[in-house]
């Protein structure tokens, strides 16, 4: 084997120490540059200093202190607060919301390596024989003899974000991620609502159910009577066909108030990921509509826009689109990337490692855009329009939520006046009824009174079930439009996608 010229080494030896300072001078000058494009700033939305409060203001007030995160337990309802901690881990939108938080957490991992160099190992071993007539042949034997050709190294390349075109990719990428981490809290408000929301209609049916039932067993007294009165003498045919119509309508009730409750737990059984009836042994039985309590906390008007997921995620979006017109102008700066190689090559495996068989190549690449069609220009006309587009969608989504809850609390206020206005029209109903009854049998007025009084206090009774429902429905969807409920189940994921 030849010897080696220590003068011809030592000049390689400088030309990699230079080339290693120019590495670390170029990195500097990277890690010193300013990225491209404007900074997100976060934007100022329309604000209201306080809640909305009626003029004429129900029992049942809420309050401006710290909302209750877990709002369902408020309604010290045992099955009520179970299902909604089942929902959260089998409910079949929040398990796919999860799963697009997943991707989106690999995208992110995916365009952040960019900040780093880029690294591999190769080898390869080959038997060749190259033609006799080609321009060369390792071998030396004019292609009359295979060869064989040993070869291993390592390479690298990096590109030097000097204009922060790659940071602003990474910013992009982290807003994006925002974005589904908020996806995800706005499936989870709007499972737990849903949740709540058919709870509490299948016990308003129940209810109702079981007024009906009590009003039927009047009815059906109520035609008793009439037919002892006929055999008496003292009342006609009229008198017992009108009751015993009365008994038929009441009952013709029943069967729609059947096919509701069996609908609702199968609303119920889908939100928990089950088979159609599969919570009908656990909820068929008869309970009350969970009520409200005297006061409900709805936090502060200046912590809406931590709460709510979709402000979140229009804030996150017009973040993204902000970061992405700084990518766009990176683009029309140079790329310069810094690559190298070291490795051995050589055709006998004996040689193959020797100091005569490295070889290596180290030094920067780049490239300039310098005429694209205007590429490049309408691209970042793109990303500013999309930016504009992101911030009024922005400000439209504060606006609505403003309105939301403001129609909400309204609601929740006019649904408690209305119901406490019916327990009285219920409780007056009563004594007519009971008054009816008793002057019936005396004799003083017809059936017909009787009827009428009856079927008054059915619809009252019907109407005031279905208020006291109404009070509760109109307190979830509050806390819905309200934007709580999440923070205390989803940490897990937030720290998840921090990393």
């Amino acid at each position: 084997m030849m010897g080696h010229s220590p003068n011809r080494d030592s000049g390689q030896g400088h030309r990699i120490k230079a080339g290693v300072r120019s590495v670390w001078a170029l990195s500097l000058l990277s890690l010193a540059a300013c990225s491209v494009g404007p900074d997100f700033q976060p934007p100022q939305a329309q604000q209201v200093s306080a809640w909305s409060v009626p003029d004429k203001v129900a029992a049942s007030q809420a309050v401006s202190r710290d909302m209750d995160e877990r709002w369902w337990d408020v309604f010290h309802d045992p099955q009520l607060s179970a299902l909604s901690h089942r929902v959260l881990s089998d409910n079949l939108d929040l398990q796919l919301a999860t799963s697009r938080l997943a991707q989106s957490l690999a995208a992110r991992q995916v365009i952040g390596a960019d900040h780093y160099p880029t690294t591999a190992a190769n080898g390869s071993y080959g038997r060749k024989r190259n033609s006799a007539e080609g321009l060369n042949d390792p071998s030396g034997n004019s292609g009359k003899s295979a060869f064989n050709l040993w070869d291993a190294g390592f390479s690298a390349s990096w590109e030097l974000d000097l204009w922060g075109r790659v940071r602003r990719e990474t910013e992009a990428a982290d807003a994006t991620l925002e974005v589904a981490e908020n996806d995800r809290r706005g499936v989870l408000l709007s499972v737990l609502s849903e949740t709540a929301q058919d709870y509490i209609q299948l016990r308003g049916v129940q209810s109702t159910r079981a007024v009906t039932e009590q009003n039927l067993e009047v009815a059906r007294h109520s035609l008793q009577l009439s037919r002892l009165r006929l055999a008496d003498g003292v009342a006609t045919d009229l008198d017992v066909a009108e009751a015993a119509a009365q008994v038929a309508t009441i009952e013709a009730r029943l069967p729609a108030l059947e096919q509701q409750q069996a609908q609702l737990i199968n609303a119920l059984s889908l939100l928990l990921g089950e088979p159609p009836q599969a919570l009908h042994a656990e909820l068929a039985a008869d309970a009350p509509v969970p009520q409200t309590p005297r006061q409900v906390a709805i936090g502060l008007p200046s912590q809406l826009a931590q709460r709510r997921p979709d402000i979140r995620q229009a804030q996150a979006r017009l973040h993204a689109a902000t970061a992405s017109i700084g990518v766009a102008e990176g683009d029309f700066y140079p790329r310069i990337t810094l690559s190298g190689s070291l490795g051995s090559q050589a055709m006998q495996l004996s040689d193959f490692g020797s100091w005569g068989s490295r070889q290596f190549g180290i030094g920067p690449q780049f490239s300039l855009p310098l005429f694209d069609g205007g590429r490049l220009r309408g691209m970042l006309h793109l990303r500013e329009a999309q930016q504009q587009e992101a911030a009024l969608a922005y400000q439209q989504t504060v606006l609505r939520a403003w309105h939301e809850i403001d129609d909400q609390l309204t609601r929740y206020n006019a649904s408690q006046l209305r119901r406490d206005s019916l327990a009285e029209a219920v409780h007056q109903n009563q004594i007519a009824l009971r008054t009816a009854q008793q002057q019936y049998v005396e004799g003083v007025v017809d059936f017909v009174n009787v009827l009428t009084v009856q079927g008054a206090l059915l619809t009252t009774q019907e109407q005031w079930v279905e208020s006291s429902a109404g009070v509760s429905l109109a307190m979830v969807g509050l806390y819905k439009a309200l934007g709580g409920g999440w923070e205390s189940v989803y940490p897990l994921a937030d720290a998840q996608a921090s990393r």
